[in-house]
């Protein structure tokens, strides 16, 4: 453990990096965190590369081990560091575990066009004027629909505890919400709650100041 590290873009700006920070924290495992250049392609050096085997970020190191890809880090860290004695983020029960990661999958692999009509700079930084387009605004609709059909009225998590579909969930939404964008009171509301977790805010309090 004591040789944990993970490693982000440099401006903190990734959904799939905060969702690997937010598991490190939520499980309480002490970890270093190191910046990547993602523009000027540090990602892209054969020793990043070849240790993430994807370039990407976020990737993390746990002694001779590194993995990439926030789904299969967040899987990792729940199998080698299990409940209790850790922090668990993902649900106990099977098939609400199983619907977690359909969740992280389904976000990780949809909703193109509202993702690049409202990328993450919206979520960490400013708002942007352009509307939707037809594509954005069917993809905005199926986000609704099926947020609302997973979170229960009146729930303030999906599977009753926190887990970190919940995070990955709340940023997609607020994707939307920062932008003004309509999105109904109950999921607006829950996505807020849930950018509120310290391990959010933890991150959160690392991004540079942006020019």
């Amino acid at each position: 453990m004591e040789n944990l590290q993970l490693y982000v873009d440099q401006r903190f700006l990734s959904p799939y990096a905060l969702s690997a920070f937010v598991v490190l924290h939520e499980k309480g495992l002490p970890f270093a965190c190191h910046g990547v250049d993602l523009d000027a392609g540090d990602n892209l050096l054969p020793d990043y590369a070849n240790a993430s085997l994807t370039a990407r970020v976020p990737l993390l190191v746990d002694g001779d081990f590194r993995l990439s890809e926030s789904s299969a880090i967040a899987e990792y860290l729940e199998a080698r560091y299990p409940a209790p004695a850790y922090a668990a983020v993902y649900p106990q029960d099977e098939q609400q575990r199983a619907r977690a990661r359909q969740v992280q999958a389904w976000l990780r692999s949809d909703l193109l066009p509202l993702r690049e009509q409202r990328n993450t700079e919206v979520v960490f930084l400013r708002p942007v004027s352009t509307p939707l387009d037809e594509a954005g605004q069917r993809a905005a609709a199926k986000l609704i629909r099926v947020a609302e059909a997973c979170l229960a009225d009146g729930a303030a998590n999906l599977f009753g505890d926190w887990c970190i579909a919940d995070t990955d969930l709340a940023v997609m939404l607020l994707r939307l919400v920062n932008n003004g964008d309509a999105v109904p009171d109950r999921l607006a509301d829950y996505a807020r709650r849930q950018w509120q977790r310290p391990s959010v805010q933890a991150w959160l309090a690392r991004q540079p100041a942006q020019g």
